[in-house]
């Protein structure tokens, strides 16, 4: 494994890289770093890619961006496109979770000549996710209370991360958070990341998608709503494939990876004209 920093969009970006063949580009969400891919990074070299797994902006060993309006949308895809760049590379199969695959969806969109195929973990497409209704509203009240700058940050770490284990109901994963978001900044970076996209809870065409889609939707999603995710396929223009996987929560690349993995490889293996 080779982990290597490349300097993009003014900042230091931590990547992880691994394997050989095929490139395969694991995006991770919130609050997590490359280390959410544990899992799956192996079973991916196994299977003939090189995997590259970054830290996004704020998050891992990825520096940290002072203002707000750092975490736009915008230039959250234009990181991934500039580390693409950095390191010569044409095109990937793209692979993302959470807001990583928030930043997938817009990559699909805007740049399809650098996506062979995309992989969106959880998050359906953004005007899928704008137009979920009440019940995606509901689900996604944390949004509301991140916006209070300062409050939020004290609340989550109070009593050891408490209502972060409760809000997340995610075990296995709260070694990796506490020891992450302990460190100074870290915490506010990710929670900035809804502060600067409030806009996307609005509901708007944000464009179709001309690569091919796999959308795989955990029934346990604590954060979701699986009709977001269905009603994707409405916008997926090159093709569009469905996965439900029950009886799981929000992270299922760490909570099923026996499930997860040979989806992921079953999908990168097919041939699409």
């Amino acid at each position: 494994m080779i982990s290597t920093t490349y300097r993009i969009n003014g900042i230091n970006m931590h990547v992880v890289i691994e394997g050989a063949g095929k490139d395969v580009l694991l995006l991770h969400g919130f609050p997590d770093t490359h280390a959410i891919w544990r899992e799956q990074i192996p079973a991916l070299v196994a299977a003939g890619y090189r995997v590259i797994a970054p830290d996004l902006r704020g998050f891992g060993a990825t520096d940290i961006s002072p203002e707000v309006s750092d975490y736009r949308l915008a230039n959250l895809t234009s990181d991934v496109i500039a580390l693409l760049d950095q390191m010569n590379i044409d095109q990937v199969r793209l692979i993302a979770h959470d807001w990583g695959a928030v930043i997938g969806w817009d990559l699909a969109i805007k740049h399809p000549k650098r996506i062979n195929r995309y992989i969106a973990l959880s998050v359906g497409h953004p005007t899928c996710y704008a137009t979920g209704g009440v019940m995606q509203k509901l689900k996604g009240y944390y949004i509301a209370l991140f916006q209070l700058r300062g409050f939020a940050e004290w609340l989550c770490r109070r009593n050891d991360w408490q209502l972060l284990a409760a809000f997340t109901r995610c075990p296995q994963e709260m070694p990796h958070w506490r020891a992450g978001l302990s460190q100074t900044g870290r915490l506010t970076a990710a929670m900035n990341y809804y502060r600067a996209n409030l806009d996307l809870i609005l509901p708007k065409k944000r464009g179709d998608v001309h690569v091919p889609v796999l959308g795989v939707y955990s029934s346990k999603d604590i954060a979701l709503v699986e009709s977001q995710m269905v009603r994707s396929s409405q916008y997926c223009k090159a093709g569009w494939q469905y996965q439900r996987i029950e009886g799981v929560g929000h992270w299922m690349t760490s909570e099923a990876p026996d499930i997860v993995n040979p989806l992921l490889i079953n999908y990168l293996n097919q041939s699409f004209k």
